[in-house]
């Protein structure tokens, strides 16, 4: 039950990018490879270490994104087998919320980063970028910029600017920010929104995402013509305001 497909988006500033992305949890293998797509890179999808090894050696990869745990092993033994033939492989690992043990062996064998469960998915995209930066993957010099007019977001620095103007946000506000300039006039659910901004398992009233809307645009929109924009009955979307 493994899947490889091709993205046609066109919102990353790496199209090329092909992420290996194994975790023995279908349903969240398949949500990360989503969204990987939609950033416009390649993902292949693994659900075991053996389908793993096979898939990156008919077609290497970029980067791996592995789960610790595996049916038919762990993603540090994993990692050491890709790397036997790509040494400069980079790799973030998917580990359990109380699993330190885990996320401290993997970094000091070699893995790059790691995200723990349950993890929002922009903030996964956000670490990929980081680790594909740090080995001259992206060399765009503002890759890490997003702008929406005078709007502006740092993904490295977590600034944020509207003009000249710096903008305090909360983590969850700058996600949720981040994933609407990475799609600028397009219509966001508020289902699809949670999906992306909040963990995965989210557990919560949709509510949240009405919440946090609000509070952009109180730090936001007042300082200058409005930019978020809601579409009633179907979501949000964010725009230049001369757009």
């Amino acid at each position: 039950m493994n899947a490889e497909d091709h993205a046609a988006a066109s919102t990353s500033s790496a199209p090329s990018i092909r992420v290996l992305v194994v975790d023995d949890e279908e349903p969240l293998a398949d949500l990360v490879a989503m969204a990987l797509r939609h950033e416009g890179w390649v993902a292949s999808v693994a659900y075991t270490a053996k389908d793993a090894l096979r898939l990156h050696h008919e077609n290497p990869h970029d980067i791996a994104v592995l789960d610790i745990m595996l049916p038919d092993g762990d993603g540090l033994s994993l990692m050491k087998q890709l790397r036997e033939s790509d040494s400069q492989l980079p790799v973030l690992f998917l580990t359990a919320k109380d699993a330190v043990d885990d996320r401290v062996q993997g970094l000091t064998l070699g893995g790059d980063d790691y995200v723990t469960k349950p993890f929002s998915l922009e903030e996964l995209v956000a670490r990929l970028r980081g680790i594909l930066r740090r080995v001259g993957q992206e060399t765009t010099d503002d890759a890490h910029i997003v702008r929406v007019g005078d709007l502006s977001l740092n993904e490295d620095s977590y600034e944020v600017y509207r003009g000249d103007t710096p903008i305090e946000l909360t983590s969850t506000e700058f996600e949720l920010l981040r994933y609407l300039m990475n799609n600028p006039r397009r219509v966001l659910s508020k289902a699809h929104i949670l999906d992306r901004v909040w963990s995965y398992d989210f557990g919560g009233k949709p509510s949240i995402v009405e919440i946090y809307i609000s509070y952009l645009r109180k730090k936001i929109d007042t300082l200058g013509p409005p930019l978020i924009h809601t579409v009633r009955g179907v979501g949000y979307m964010i725009k230049a305001a001369d757009s």
